[in-house]
């Protein structure tokens, strides 16, 4: 006979969502049956925390929202016909994540009633396929941080915000104080909670910041693609932190986890100013902050980790659970933001065939083909060896 898991004592329910460690193991609990799901909460990690903040001078008066989405990338384990069109086991979809309640067409939806609340939602624009489900179930999650985002209509010429508290004990969860830094046209402006207004951060030039990641009690920041600062959250004073070899390069930012590593990845500018994308080359560093200004530190080896960089901002993933002959590997790079639909992963030290290339710069591998098959509201990919 199938048991009947709603007659489980409740002693025994209170049991199994406390010792439920994986957010995405609470999710497949609730949707069991209504007993478990008014039993065990919802992970508290897959709710969208959200901000309200004044709006700037020159726009029109009122509020806008920021909120922390949480970023995960699925890896599809095999077939059912709902998604013969996006699933095979080298197929990947990376996202944001949230309730269908709480959720836009900029992310993957979990919907609110069980059996459905153990599968996420997405559609891709441009496809007249209904939206697809894909269970969970069918799927290896890997978590990749956080990311903060403006929600509604963006102002003229917004390029990105940074959110930092000031206090682990508050900031986030319990309402503490916390910064905002937002770049918007070519000034950069700043807001603290405790004073709910915008000031311009006036030790920086005039320019753009084409990257900006909160880490580690600190505000960093790419400015016109070149220069790297570091921004302090109290007084917002800005201190320069450029690598120790100055490369002409495009330059992003990639933090692993919330507040685990900060990576700089360099994609090389070549001589000729010719953008050959199949001859550019990368380096990549890591910040070294034990030092009081911080300095960046060339690796060759990534370790377990996978670098994201390009649409939905730039994150990391483990790959130290992926197995083999599955296409994303560890040591490498991805850029999801490149001409076209078909990419190549970056690896150190690739041989490229041409005895003058410096084979000590990450370049791209023809090991494993990346063919995009949707970049917005989430980045599904296939992966072929």
């Amino acid at each position: 006979m199938t048991p009947d898991w709603s007659l489980l004592p409740e002693e025994l329910l209170h049991a199994i969502s406390e010792n439920l460690d994986n957010c995405f193991d609470v999710v497949h609990a609730r949707s069991i049956c209504s007993s478990w799901r008014s039993t065990v909460p919802f992970p508290s990690c897959l709710l969208r925390q959200s901000y309200s903040l004044p709006t700037f001078p020159i726009e029109k008066e009122g509020f806008f929202t920021i909120e922390k989405i949480p970023m995960f990338l699925f890896r599809v384990r095999s077939h059912s016909a709902a998604l013969a069109a996006v699933a095979s086991p080298s197929e990947y979809v990376l996202g944001g994540i949230g309730r269908r309640d709480e959720s836009d067409d900029h992310m993957m939806e979990l919907p609110r009633s069980p059996p459905l609340e153990c599968s996420v939602e997405f559609k891709i624009p441009g496809s007249e396929s209904d939206p697809t489900l894909m269970n969970m179930l069918d799927c290896q999650i890997f978590p990749l941080g956080h990311h903060y985002r403006m929600i509604g209509e963006e102002p003229k010429d917004y390029r990105g915000l940074a959110f930092l508290p000031l206090n682990k004990e508050g900031g986030e969860e319990g309402g503490g104080e916390f910064v905002v830094l937002l770049s918007y046209s070519n000034v950069l402006m700043a807001l603290r909670s405790s004073e709910m207004r915008w000031m311009r951060v006036t030790k920086i030039s005039k320019a753009s910041c084409s990257d900006l990641v909160g880490f580690r009690g600190r505000f960093y920041a790419v400015v016109l693609d070149r220069e790297i600062v570091v921004i302090d959250p109290y007084s917002l004073d800005v201190t320069p932190l450029m690598p120790s070899q100055a490369l002409r390069s495009l330059k992003f930012l990639v933090p692993s986890g919330d507040d685990d590593e900060l990576f700089l990845v360099e994609l090389i500018i070549p001589p000729s100013g010719v953008l050959d994308f199949g001859r550019f080359k990368c380096r990549v560093s890591r910040l070294d902050d034990e030092e009081e200004d911080g300095k960046w530190v060339e690796v060759t080896d990534l370790g377990d980790r996978v670098l994201f960089i390009g649409h939905l901002g730039n994150m990391c993933c483990s790959a130290k659970k992926l197995p083999d002959g599955y296409g994303l590997s560890r040591n490498s790079l991805l850029f999801t933001n490149g001409p076209g639909n078909v990419s190549y992963l970056y690896k150190y030290g690739v041989d490229t065939g041409n005895v003058e290339d410096d084979l000590s710069f990450w370049r791209l591998s023809r090991e494993n083909r990346v063919t995009f098959l949707s970049t917005y509201p989430v980045i599904a990919f296939r992966v072929e060896c």
